[in-house]
């Protein structure tokens, strides 16, 4: 019993910051999502599609 135990406490000591590893991944992923998006919107093309949008949802409410 006593080896199944030290086992078991062996394993779970090997596990240990495994979720940090894991929000560190998804994070850095967040981060190089978020930066493509910037990078994209700063465009001069999306910039004048975007204005057109608003643009034009502008003048049909007004």
């Amino acid at each position: 019993m006593k080896r199944v135990i030290r086992d078991l406490a062996q394993e779970l000591a090997d596990e240990q910051g495994a979720a940090t590893a894991e929000y560190v991944i998804a994070t850095m992923a967040a981060v190089g999502l978020a930066g493509l998006l910037v990078s994209i919107l700063r465009g001069d093309a999306v910039r004048s599609l975007l204005t057109g949008l608003i643009t034009s949802a502008l003048h049909v409410g007004g």
